[in-house]
């Protein structure tokens, strides 16, 4: 835990933010008395890994599932020339 005061922290603020998301918890003062606490955000995946595979493996039941219908070929190089 690192303590500073506030016109210390106003010249360091950047460095200040690099040290809070390096993990550090930062208490800043005035006159001594604390009146800031920084605390690093703990930050969730937005997706777990599961949730990922369970994604993918829909995904790929839904292409084993789907076959391609009549005149496929005709429309897949449609556009191409």
């Amino acid at each position: 835990m690192k303590v500073t005061g506030i016109f210390d922290a106003k010249r360091n603020f950047s460095a200040l933010i690099d040290e809070v998301e390096a993990g550090e918890e930062v208490r800043i003062t005035r006159h001594g008395k604390e009146v800031v606490r920084m605390l690093p955000v703990k930050r969730t995946p937005v997706i777990t890994a599961e949730q990922i595979q369970r994604e993918l493996a829909a995904i790929h039941e839904l292409h084993r599932r789907v076959k391609p219908g009549p005149g496929w070929r005709e429309l897949n190089g449609e556009g191409r020339e």
